[in-house]
């Protein structure tokens, strides 16, 4: 169970790195949701 949690710690930590995300500069939960998947695609785009 802690090796599952840790990943997602650590997701949430690099998704921290996105100042939009972190501040909630997005009105609406699209908005917001969009942000949050450009920023897996990008963290994913740099792991590959």
């Amino acid at each position: 169970m802690s090796r599952r949690r840790n990943v997602v710690e650590r997701c949430f930590n690099r998704l921290k790195g996105f100042r939009r995300i972190t501040t909630g500069y997005d009105k609406t939960a699209a908005s917001y949701e969009a942000a949050v998947n450009i920023a897996s695609f990008l963290l994913w785009a740099r792991s590959v």
